[in-house]
């Protein structure tokens, strides 16, 4: 799978111009499935409107509303109760899935219960573009500070399909997000590589190479 990771969606023509690029193809001909799972589960985000506004692209984060050839939706809650054959087929016929942010643990949570966790590495054409806690999910741990939901397990890893963490939403220090300062201390707490990201920035994988595309301001905390 390729690996567009933003936090805060697709926000300036640098970032677009990445997301086609993973395509292959012009927006306008790509299909997508938007997964909105992770809204449901932080405290701030839904459910409720903010997973009606992801949806619909009526959000303030560019990535439904984007001029796809379709999207539709993907909800990860409801996959263990359908058969295999009524959603695989359409996730590995579909160019691109987008991935609401909310809580980093719950959609990790219901990618494994749902089985998409098994199905993404094999996915090598599709492009997985990742907003916020829909970027951390493929990281291997997030670290204390974004932990707002448990899974019942008590695991608190994440899928590990990239070998870097990331902290999004950094901000000038008083503005709303992730301070330098902040970051820094997350990152003290993380045992791997990790970037501080804002929300113009997104970080590219394909084929293990990472790259980041930046209009804004970023930071690797670690290496």
């Amino acid at each position: 799978m390729k690996l567009l990771l933003t936090s805060g969606g697709v926000t300036n023509a640098s970032i677009r111009d990445a997301l086609v690029d993973l395509l292959g193809r012009p927006i306008a001909d790509s299909t997508a499935l938007c997964i909105p799972t992770a809204a449901y589960g932080h405290p701030w985000v839904g459910p409720g409107v903010r997973a009606w506004e992801f949806i619909s692209g009526r959000s303030p984060n560019p990535m439904v509303d984007l001029g796809w050839k379709s999207v539709g939706v993907l909800e990860l809650t409801a996959l263990p109760s359908l058969d295999e054959e009524r959603w695989i087929p359409l996730v590995q016929e579909t160019d691109v899935l987008l991935a609401a942010g909310g809580d980093v643990l719950y959609l990790c949570h219901w990618m494994r219960e749902s089985g998409l966790a098994d199905l993404v590495p094999s996915l090598s054409r599709t492009v997985w573009v990742g907003l916020s806690a829909g970027s951390m999910v493929m990281t291997p741990e997030v670290g204390d500070d974004f932990i707002q939901w448990r899974p019942p397990h008590g695991d608190v890893s994440t899928l590990g399909l990239v070998d870097f963490s990331i902290c999004p939403h950094l901000a000038p220090d008083g503005g709303p997000g992730n301070s330098m300062a902040e970051a820094e201390q997350w990152a003290a707490g993380i045992s791997g590589p990790a970037y501080a990201i804002d929300d113009q920035t997104a970080i590219t994988v394909v084929d293990g190479v990472v790259e980041v595309v930046s209009e804004g301001r970023w930071r690797q905390l670690s290496s």
